[in-house]
């Protein structure tokens, strides 16, 4: 997930799942049904074997950010995108999508525009980790150490921790989230900035935040790494706007094994599914976790729900997995 501890780098134990296209598993001891799991590889299609990213268009393709370019899937045909068809880089950290379907996609150096034939690329020179769009179709982008970046479609404006007023509290950004409010979320290396258009509010300093999702009641939910390598004052917060609650693997019964929260998505039906530095995935539905054990032996860096209720887990090592619904 960060580069730091990628760099550190986690011990890999013997590899659970075989590298083929299907694999069956058994979920976590706290649920007796069987799930089926499908591992995705560079043997079927996919660019690399390194998930950075997952993001799935309006109809139903998946598109993965890899270590070496960008793989979109249909179902069946995969198809890879890479500096020799336009991409800016072929380190892909971020990918989303807008409401005409453009891909817009976040790189080690700047960011690459997609409409299906034509590329355009940005800002070049810096790792984009994160991609939002809010509703005046303003496009957020957050950098690993410029801060901010906005895009109007014309003009770029550049929100850093020195040119805010001390508001954005670090320039390391790896999530963006826009509520409906319009409030623009940002988690960084040191916690959580808060932008309503003028004024900038902090909250969890000195923790990592990995990732940012917001529910159907606007509920706020960051996938923490915490405030050190072991996972201190990490785990899963949720803010409901006035209060805050910490899930971590002390207070979930087991149902989180890892404080080192390094994706997370939520699917129509208001489930969390979250992944973790150590490999394990599950999912919160607001009453009761459930934890898909074994581990998958690898950072977990993304998580994606396609419409069929299908969740599609990007590993670190070990290419992709579908767990069907």
């Amino acid at each position: 997930m960060k580069k730091q501890l990628i760099n550190i780098g986690l011990l890999l134990l013997v590899v659970i799942f075989a590298f083929s296209c299907k694999k069956d598993t058994t979920t976590t001891p706290s649920s007796s049904n069987q799930v089926t799991m499908y591992n995705y590889t560079t043997n079927n299609g996919l660019a690399n074997n390194w998930i950075n990213a997952i993001a799935i268009d309006a109809q139903g393709n998946k598109w993965f950010g890899t270590e070496n370019g960008v793989s979109k899937f249909d179902g069946t045909n995969w198809t890879t995108y890479t500096t020799a068809n336009g991409l800016i880089n072929n380190i892909v950290w971020s990918i989303a999508i807008d409401s005409q379907g453009n891909k817009w996609i976040g790189t080690g150096s700047g960011v690459s525009k997609f409409d299906g034939t034509n590329w355009t690329n940005y800002l070049s020179g810096d790792w984009i980790h994160a991609i939002a769009f809010d509703a005046q179709s303003n496009l957020w982008f957050g950098t690993q150490a410029l801060g901010v970046f906005k895009f109007d479609g014309t003009n770029w404006t550049n929100y850093t921790r020195t040119n805010t007023s001390h508001g954005l509290v670090c320039d390391s950004v790896w999530c963006i989230a826009t509520d409906s409010q319009g409030n623009k979320w940002f988690g960084t290396d040191n916690g959580i900035s808060k932008f309503d258009g003028t004024n900038w509010t902090s909250y969890l300093s000195g923790i990592v935040i990995n990732r940012i999702a917001i529910d159907s009641q606007g509920n706020e939910w960051f996938a923490t790494q915490g405030s050190d390598q072991n996972g201190t004052n990490g785990g899963i917060y949720k803010f409901d706007g006035t209060t805050w609650t910490n899930y971590n693997k002390t207070n979930t019964n087991n149902g989180l094994n890892d404080n080192r929260v390094t994706a997370l998505a939520i699917d129509t039906q208001g489930n969390k599914w979250f992944g973790t530095y150590t490999g394990y995935f599950g999912k919160f539905n607001g009453n009761n976790w459930t934890d898909y054990s074994p581990s998958l032996n690898s950072i977990i860096p993304a998580i994606a729900v396609d419409t069929q209720g299908n969740v599609w887990i990007g590993t670190e090592n070990f290419g992709l997995y579908e767990l069907k619904n």
